[in-house]
């Protein structure tokens, strides 16, 4: 079942071919911090919605959902579309969403604010790989 998961998400022998970044992580480490900051992007929504303030918070459900489907845009963009290009656009607009979404959420609980900061420098580090790619394989 995984192999038929793999081939419908993206096209492996198109990623295998691909020059990669000097620093690519190993492809095992990308399961467990993936959970991991999925992790703490929820319960910093969580913390974000039960804490009272008098904060209005209907802008930082918003960042948070088109943040989040960006996100999902950008797997099959980058391993089934094969755009590399595009998927960097993708990133940066994550960058600019994931910004605005920890001011707010700073606002209204700094422990929340804080839960997505390991997820702000995961993305700064997958702009930079992904812009390796790109020009890695022009």
């Amino acid at each position: 079942m995984q192999n038929i998961h793999n081939e419908i998400m993206y096209d492996s022998l198109w990623y295998d071919s691909l020059i990669k970044p000097v620093i690519q992580p190993p492809a095992w480490i990308f399961t467990p911090v993936w959970i991991t900051l999925y992790g703490m992007l929820f319960a910093a929504l969580l913390l974000y919605a039960v804490t009272v303030t008098s904060e209005k918070k209907m802008n930082g459900y918003v960042y948070f959902i088109v943040h989040m489907i960006f996100n999902l845009l950008w797997s099959p963009v980058f391993f089934y579309l094969h755009k590399i290009d595009i998927a960097l656009v993708i990133i940066l607009i994550m960058i600019f969403t994931a910004v605005l979404m920890i001011i707010r959420f700073f606002r209204v609980s700094k422990l929340a604010g804080f839960f997505l900061l390991p997820y702000f420098l995961w993305l700064i580090f997958a702009f930079y790989l992904n812009f390796e790619f790109l020009i890695l394989n022009r």
